[in-house]
C-alpha cells in the first residue's frame, strides 16, 4: 500500500530541496524524521511536516503502523516562478527569479500487511 503527501509552492529552491530529500530517500519513517530534526538546511522543517503528514494519512486513513513504513519516493519538481527586476547601472535592471518547490513524498511498507 503506497501513501502519498504533496507539498506545493514551497518558496525555497529546487536545488537546495534536493540535497535534504537525498540524505532521506530509502530510510524508514521513523529514521527519517530524527534526520530531519537534526539537519541544518531550511528545507528540512518543511519536509518533515510533509513526512509527518504522510505518516499521519497512512495511520488515519489505512490504518497503517508508523513502524512499518519507510519511504519509497521523493520527487522534488520546480513550481512556478516568481519573476522580479533589479535594477542596474545606466538604466538597465537585470531579471532575478525566485524560485519555488513542488515535493512529492511516497511511503510504503516494509512488510506488507502488518497491522
Amino acid at each position: 500500500m503506497q501513501v502519498r503527501a504533496q507539498l506545493k509552492s514551497l518558496r525555497i529552491s529546487p536545488r537546495k530541496v534536493r540535497l535534504v530529500s537525498g540524505i532521506i530517500k530509502g530510510l524508514d519513517a521513523t529514521n527519517a524524521a530524527f534526520q530531519l530534526e537534526h539537519i541544518i538546511k531550511r528545507s528540512s522543517r518543511p519536509m518533515l511536516k510533509l513526512l509527518n503528514s504522510a505518516v499521519a494519512n497512512a495511520k488515519n486513513n489505512f490504518k497503517l503502523a508508523k513502524e512499518n513504513l519507510y519511504i519509497k519516493d521523493i520527487v522534488v519538481d520546480e513550481g512556478t516562478k516568481l519573476k522580479r527586476f533589479k535594477p542596474k547601472g545606466f538604466g538597465m535592471t537585470s531579471p532575478i527569479e525566485k524560485k519555488t518547490s513542488h515535493i512529492t513524498i511516497v511511503l510504503e511498507e516494509k512488510v506488507p500487511g502488518l497491522k
